[in-house]
């Protein structure tokens, strides 16, 4: 246990250096996340000659999946936004909900749209709606934004068909129909309170001043006395056929024959990768000439919109090196010991497990899978709900994102908001998902 512990709070070291170098010092994230990974690999006591392998594989693990995501989601948010079709969706929403609900109106939004998809490829889509509808309303970014991103972390993090949820149903032999009902009981107040309730308190409380170069890049012109827009069922079909395409490849085993021409063309173009690249070739179409643009109106779109995305993509992978780190030099795993000798109920032990391996990975897909791997040969015959078990498992998934997790820098840069101000809103709003969701699944083991 003293082991483990001297492990834990090495690991935690290296989180507050890491606070302290980028809010007290300004030293710019990414030199900070690399320079504070390799002494923390050599006071793990790494093999020097193998440290900066291990960097680089948790660096490019990440980079493989979410520099194609944000810069092909980026591009397709620009023409969304240069061509009108998020003042349009953004007008809808509004005559829907009315300019004082707006942010009830983005929680919806994220819900529905985050189904399906990853939380960073909802989170791209969703950004130029944001913005606009801020901009429309003035409606502050935090307002309008945490909702959204409230909505897309807890479909991520309790409901399946999600990646982490599905494997945690296999593992606990859970049902998931019953999983994706009970998930929906706990999630809709659980994003409710941690997205537009917690961001109208917050938000007075943390004035964004920054200049915000995301914004500028995926903001269109003033557009708000143009009437000439494009269609609304048009940007819908358009900004949602990503979602469709892998919702088709979510089931291509149910429609092909596993292993058949026709099955690997359906998981191919179901890849997020790939949708959302069909989805821009969509757009050049929907957004692009049929609004009048030329290809070289369209090609300029493309490398303006690119340039902000160069640090966010390069910051996310450096702080998944440093997961990767924290796995390689053994804090993971003393999280996952320590958490396995505290005697507790199988649902608290769940919650407590992923919460944990969370905290030291920084990811919620790993967290989950690796939690319901550790608990589900407890669990299984134990006499407790293993639908209960997922959202549990879930929940505590979703708690305390910080400086090792990629959401965190993808929410600081695109609100413009500075590190302290992260913390104080996105890890705030992720942890009070991550209680809320235990408190109902609680609630709901306790009247069974």
């Amino acid at each position: 246990m003293t082991g483990n512990l001297a492990l834990v709070l090495t690991g935690l070291g290296a989180v507050a250096s890491l606070i302290v170098l980028i809010a007290r010092f300004n030293l710019n994230p990414f030199i900070a996340l690399i320079l504070v990974s390799l002494v923390l690999g050599a006071v793990l006591g790494m093999p020097l000659d193998r440290l900066l392998a291990a960097y680089e594989a948790g660096v490019g693990g990440t980079l493989g999946h979410i520099a194609l995501v944000v810069a092909i989601g980026t591009m397709l948010g620009k023409m969304m936004a240069e061509s009108g079709g998020a003042e349009r969706i953004a007008r809808t929403m509004i005559g829907w909900f009315g300019p004082a609900r707006v942010h009830w109106a983005m929680m919806a939004a994220a819900l529905a749209i985050g189904l399906p998809v990853f939380f960073e490829v909802g989170f791209v889509l969703l950004m130029p709606i944001v913005f606009t509808v801020a901009k429309r309303t003035g409606t502050s970014i935090l307002k309008v934004g945490l909702p959204m991103v409230a909505g897309l972390s807890v479909v991520h993090g309790l409901v399946p068909p999600h990646p982490a949820a599905l494997l945690a149903v296999t593992a606990y032999q859970a049902d998931i129909g019953l999983t994706i009902l009970l998930a929906l009981l706990v999630g809709l107040p659980t994003a409710a309170i941690a997205g537009p309730v917690f961001a109208s308190l917050i938000d007075r409380h943390v004035p964004v001043t920054e200049p915000n170069p995301m914004a500028d890049a995926l903001s269109e012109a003033d557009m708000s006395d143009v009437t000439d827009l494009p269609g609304f069922g048009i940007t819908l079909l358009t900004i949602l056929s990503p979602v469709a395409l892998m919702l088709l490849g979510s089931a291509a085993d149910a429609l092909a024959p596993v292993g058949s021409t026709a099955n690997q063309t359906l998981r191919l173009i179901g890849h997020p990768v790939t949708a959302l690249l069909i989805a821009l070739l969509l757009s050049f179409v929907t957004f692009g000439s049929a609004r009048g643009y030329d290809r070289a109106t369209i090609a300029r779109f493309m490398e303006e919109c690119l340039a902000p995305t160069a640090m966010v993509t390069l910051v996310v992978g450096a702080g998944a090196g440093f997961g990767r780190i924290l796995m390689d030099g053994g804090v993971s795993t003393a999280v996952v010991d320590m958490a396995q000798q505290i005697h507790v109920p199988l649902l608290l032990l769940a919650w407590l497990v992923a919460a944990m391996m969370r905290i030291a990975t920084g990811s919620a897909t790993v967290a989950m899978t690796t939690a319901a791997g550790i608990v589900a040969p407890v669990a299984i015959g134990g006499g407790t709900s293993p639908e209960l078990l997922v959202l549990a498992t879930g929940a505590g998934s979703l708690i305390l994102s910080h400086v090792n997790d990629g959401g965190f820098w993808l929410v600081k840069t695109y609100f413009g908001l500075t590190v302290p101000q992260t913390f104080k809103t996105w890890t705030v709003c992720e942890t009070l998902i991550s209680v809320i969701a235990l408190l109902l699944t609680l609630a709901l083991n306790a009247v069974q």
